[in-house]
């Protein structure tokens, strides 16, 4: 499990197929040091089990469900990537409950700083299937960095953003229509599968939500 407080932002070198196995390989400075194999580590809120680690970089095998899911099929060589150790069980709880589960990928619309002020406007689109689980004020993991959704308008999605999040994360890499990862809230997916089963049918939490429950 995970908490959206990124730790290490690194670098893709690599993306390759050999054998019929995709691999993903992420130069890491720090984070590197202290993984041993099979470790889990979050790239971009992915779950992912490191196979191989040096000095400087850790590769990853990525099965296909990952790759469809996920941005990782849309990114090149050179992209910045946000890493995340799991939490540890004695440690602190920075963010929110981060699974490293990618529902889906919505599209970086701008990163703009707010008039008179340090702080920015962070603007996504969001597909249509994961609106109903996104609040204002709500939690939304976007490339794996926990964050509080400010406004919603559709599927649009603004979260402000304060400048050591700019800073410490991949954001200021990204350009308008670049794919970023999304994980919702899962107690939200829980509270709707609970209540729709409770009510006798599949029922939606936006459809909760409107009639009262």
């Amino acid at each position: 499990m995970f908490t959206g407080i990124i730790e290490e932002v690194g670098r893709v070198v690599r993306i390759a197929q050999v054998n019929g196995t995709r691999g993903l390989t992420v130069s890491c400075e720090h984070l590197a040091r202290g993984l041993r194999k099979g470790d889990s580590i979050a790239v971009n809120g992915v779950c992912l089990t490191a196979v191989e680690i040096t000095p400087e970089a850790v590769s990853f095998d990525l099965a296909e469900e990952t790759w469809q899911r996920t941005s990782f099929s849309r990114i090149k060589e050179g992209a910045l990537v946000n890493l995340e150790l799991p939490m540890r069980a004695d440690g602190r709880f920075g963010g929110h409950i981060v699974q490293g589960h990618v529902d889906g990928t919505g599209a970086f619309l701008a990163l703009e700083q707010i008039e008179g002020a340090n702080d920015y406007w962070l603007r996504i689109e969001i597909p249509p299937e994961l609106r109903r689980y996104v609040i204002s004020k709500g939690s939304l993991s976007i490339e794996g960095i926990s964050l509080t959704v400010a406004k919603i308008e559709g599927t649009q999605v603004t979260a402000a953003i304060i400048p050591h999040t700019v800073t410490a994360t991949n954001l200021r890499s990204l350009h308008r229509g670049d794919a970023v990862n999304l994980e919702v809230d899962m107690i939200a997916k829980y509270v709707e599968k609970m209540m729709g089963e409770r009510a006798g049918s599949s029922i939606t939490l936006e459809k909760l939500v409107r009639e009262g429950f």
